[in-house]
């Protein structure tokens, strides 16, 4: 049996089917999460908002997982595992609804301790206009000590990182699924040069396949580590618009860099100002809203 709540909640993030509603039942039934592990099955499954098929498996990985084993591993990969009860968990992600119990960090951990962290999304298909304005944003933003959050993805987000890369800057990626499987593949190159000099972090175990509806949930976590959330390029109804959504939630501050009311890429963030959002046209649009850090 294992001495901390630090350590069992690891064990449980790794079984099957334990997915954010499932470990906060079992804290809930027992904060010290130790009742999980000496239970009868016919006990812990009103605790576990599982199927009967996902039960099973959920309840054979709670006896038969070698959590000193995985922790090792993860040691000589040089993965850092950090839980939501420990002090070096980022301290505004913290703060959202349905935070991650544990996230899985390869490279910089010292990064998710800085203040000045801005979240960057737009279209997988950015234009011309789309990848200018970010050339014309991103280089002063890490000029000025802002680490730029975004999700590895095609388009927006990946520009977004090298931008920072190139310009001396840091940036923290934050991906779907696992530590072991970056989506989309063709950014494994980069995202290792990543997780070597600047930082890619995860919610799920390493090995853990990204599903369709990690991109999402994600999300939150691009948008809860970050002051704010800017939007260059999306059409009305994508992935990035959830991203602004979860920042407004979380209370964060949005920004949209306009575009042509005939673009369709501009639509995203164009409806973001109408309902709000900061309009922004520079680097110093989205710095001068933030004197206390």
């Amino acid at each position: 049996m294992y001495d901390t709540v630090r350590d069992r909640l690891i064990h449980l993030h790794h079984c099957r089917g334990a997915g954010w509603k499932t470990i906060r039942s079992l804290l809930d039934a027992d904060p010290t999460l130790a009742a999980p592990f000496f239970m009868s099955p016919q006990s812990l499954r009103p605790l576990v908002p599982l199927t009967s098929q996902q039960f099973a498996a959920f309840f054979r990985d709670l006896h038969s997982i070698d959590l000193h084993r995985l922790i090792k591993t993860y040691q000589a990969r040089r993965i850092h595992v950090i839980t939501v009860f420990d002090d070096h968990y980022p301290p505004l992600l913290k703060h959202i609804y349905a935070p991650p119990w544990v996230l899985y960090a390869k490279g910089n951990a010292g990064l998710l301790q800085q203040t000045k962290l801005i979240s960057i999304v737009g279209t997988r298909r950015p234009t011309k206009d789309g990848l200018e304005a970010l050339d014309k944003l991103v280089p002063p933003l890490s000029a000025a000590g802002w680490t730029i959050v975004s999700g590895l993805a095609a388009g927006i987000d990946i520009h977004a990182h090298r931008l920072a890369v190139k310009y001396g800057g840091t940036t923290i990626a934050v991906i779907a699924g696992g530590l072991d499987h970056v989506y989309p593949k063709a950014h494994w190159p980069f995202a290792r040069y990543l997780m070597n000099e600047q930082l890619v972090i995860a919610e799920h175990p390493p090995a853990t396949k990204p599903q369709a509806w990690h991109f999402p949930a994600r999300n939150r976590i691009i948008s809860g580590l970050s002051l704010g959330t800017l939007v260059v390029q999306a059409k009305r109804k994508s992935g990035s618009l959830i991203t602004a959504a979860y920042a407004l939630e979380q209370g964060r501050e949005v920004f949209a860099v306009p575009g042509p009311i005939g673009a369709a890429e501009a639509a995203g963030p164009n409806t973001l100002i109408q309902h709000g959002a900061k309009l922004v046209q520079e680097a110093e649009d989205i710095i001068v809203e933030f004197p206390y850090v």
